[in-house]
């Protein structure tokens, strides 16, 4: 008889420690943050570039799908092999990074309504297809500005 109270404790205590196994803490989301953006001083009345980093500290990948601006159009593009392509979306992956830098995936502004100036800065949203828009203030830098970080 002394053995079933211990016994039902045991298995209650195993029920409620199944049921606190998820830490509360949801990996399934995307977690995104964005950091390093800015736009060189557009050399050209019509066209600049842009680059900045998304981090994902979530357990899911999310995908960058557009990007808006109220200077102008803004497509993403992807460097691969020494060729610059247009893309509908790239990947944030789960505990990862997008990385747009020079030489790299970078951010295309066209039809400018505006020429940025150094000292100013351009509101850019960023889109993407599961988690919510994210707003970012890009300081325009020098034309020949390079990040000490590589970006």
């Amino acid at each position: 008889m002394s053995r079933f109270p211990l016994f039902a404790a045991a298995a209650v205590g195993a029920l409620v420690l199944t049921g606190c196994s998820d830490s509360g803490t949801d990996d399934g989301q995307a977690e995104l943050s964005v950091s390093a953006a800015y736009m060189p001083q557009p050399v050209s009345d019509s066209m600049a570039a842009g680059f900045l980093t998304v981090t994902n500290q979530g357990g899911a990948k999310d995908d960058l799908t557009s990007v808006t601006s109220d200077v102008g159009q803004v497509t993403v593009h992807e460097t691969v092999d020494s060729s610059m392509t247009e893309v509908k979306s790239l990947d944030v992956p789960a505990h990862g990074q997008l990385v747009f830098k020079s030489g790299g995936s970078h951010l295309m502004f066209e039809n400018l309504k505006r020429k940025p100036k150094q000292g100013e800065t351009v509101s850019v949203e960023l889109h993407f297809a599961k988690s919510g828009p994210v707003t970012v203030e890009m300081p325009v830098k020098s034309a020949t500005y390079s990040p000490k970080t590589g970006h």
